[in-house]
């Protein structure tokens, strides 16, 4: 039997780089109400300024739904804002740095791209969860390493390993959708994260549900 999770299974939102403020806000209530289970503030593009308000715009928002909120790049912003968590990448900082500088009840997730060792090292650190990605050809990412079925089988297999009372969970990323996931959930995945196909969707709610839905097959 699974261990319990450190971090919520479900429907793992990613914000766009979108410039327009109330839509974005607008978009992340829809994908709540479908769904979606935690979001991730990323921005790559804005300036400092507007980086900074809009952030704390979706702050706002995200504190009203209860809905987690997690910092990408910047593990000391996390833990100053007291969102939920931050999410680090290769290029963001030591994951040893971040866990000991983060809030207990503050989680922290990696990037392993397609390297099941990468993600060992960091479940040794104690983070609650492991992202592998792209699994599919990513328009953000286009260049993206691809994480494969059997890669996704191993990060879960580790997560199970380096569990004690909890495990850490298995995040796949890159050019899902809710008709391309299910085979990702067969595999072991307990998260699928997700930008333009949630995002850019006609009907944000629409894809959040049925993204969640599968979750409950």
């Amino acid at each position: 039997m699974s261990l319990p999770l450190r971090f919520p299974r479900g429907l793992y939102g990613i914000t766009p780089e979108w410039d327009d403020t109330p839509r974005l806000l607008d978009a992340i209530q829809a994908a709540h109400e479908g769904g979606m289970v935690v979001l991730q503030w990323r921005r790559k593009l804005a300036d400092a300024e507007q980086h900074q308000a809009q952030r704390h715009a979706v702050q706002r928002v995200c504190a009203q739904l209860e809905l987690p909120l997690i910092i990408n790049d910047d593990w000391q912003v996390a833990r100053d804002l007291h969102a939920a968590g931050a999410h680090l990448g290769k290029d963001d900082g030591e994951l040893n740095a971040a866990k000991a500088g983060l809030h207990t009840n503050q989680w922290l997730g990696s990037t392993c791209y397609d390297q099941p060792a990468l993600a060992e090292k960091a479940l040794q650190l104690g983070v609650d969860y492991v992202a592998f990605g792209a699994v599919y050809p990513s328009l953000v990412k286009p260049h993206a390493p691809r994480a494969t079925l059997d890669i996704l089988r191993q990060g879960r297999a580790l997560c199970e390993h380096y569990g004690d009372y909890t495990r850490a969970a298995v995040v796949a990323i890159g050019g899902i959708t809710s008709s391309n996931a299910a085979p990702l959930i067969d595999a072991g995945v307990d998260s699928i994260a997700v930008i333009s196909s949630l995002f850019e969707a006609p009907d944000v709610y629409a894809e959040a549900r049925a993204f969640s839905r599968l979750f409950t097959l």
